[in-house]
């Protein structure tokens, strides 16, 4: 059975994973406060959708 010869470094290890980052590809910018939400859902910070507001927030 191979064994390898000499320990990864650390930075080789990180090297080689530093593409394996996940990334939140369905974000989409709320029109109203530009928050990055997801699509078809209503903004949780200020509460609008499609242009209309569907929760009333308030103002602190």
């Amino acid at each position: 059975m191979a064994v390898p010869f000499r320990k990864v470094s650390k930075t080789r290890k990180r090297m080689r994973r530093s593409h394996n980052a996940l990334t939140f590809a369905g974000a989409t910018k709320c029109p109203n406060c530009g928050e990055m939400i997801k699509p078809h859902r209503i903004c949780p910070k200020c509460g609008f959708y499609k242009g209309k507001e569907e929760i009333v927030k308030e103002a602190k």
